[in-house]
């Protein structure tokens, strides 16, 4: 399995300091080719995590330590390089970055806890246009910072 695994990051909300967070962590490994994550499935399942296939996703694989809607740990698989990696990178380091958007993230999230809180789904959903925007302007960051180079 290490032979496989290129990269780990921790991803999410609470890889972000100060940003208010459900006690999930979310981390990421970085492979080859999603095949790879075959090899991982019995050895992650004797440490607890359950292997969850969603169809809405075919870019990544997904485990999870816990109990359904109540997971400790969430485990996201993806490509090197892919554009799901790069962008939860982008997203997690712009908000590090710009504490002005971290606060608006986080009254954000806070809203629309209070307004989906008994719906995970609607209120993840709810988040994205938020997560789209940070992410293009993480983008045109980067894109500057390389002009400037």
């Amino acid at each position: 399995m290490t032979d496989k695994a290129i990269a780990i990051e921790h991803i999410g909300s609470t890889s972000v300091q100060g940003l208010g967070a459900k006690p999930i962590i979310d981390f990421m490994v970085e492979v080859n080719e999603l095949k790879d994550v075959e090899a991982f499935i019995e050895p992650l399942a004797k440490i607890g995590y359950k292997h969850v296939y969603h169809n809405n996703f075919p870019n990544r694989r997904f485990f999870r330590r816990g109990q359904w809607r109540a997971g400790t740990h969430h485990l996201h698989i993806y490509v090197y390089g892919s554009e799901e990696w790069n962008n939860n990178i982008l997203f997690r380091d712009y908000l590090r970055t710009h504490p002005e958007m971290l606060k608006q993230y986080n009254q954000l999230k806070k809203e629309l806890a209070e307004k989906y809180h008994h719906d995970r789904v609607a209120y993840t959903n709810a988040k994205h246009p938020f997560i789209f925007d940070v992410i293009q302007k993480a983008k045109m960051s980067e894109k500057n910072n390389q002009a400037i180079d």
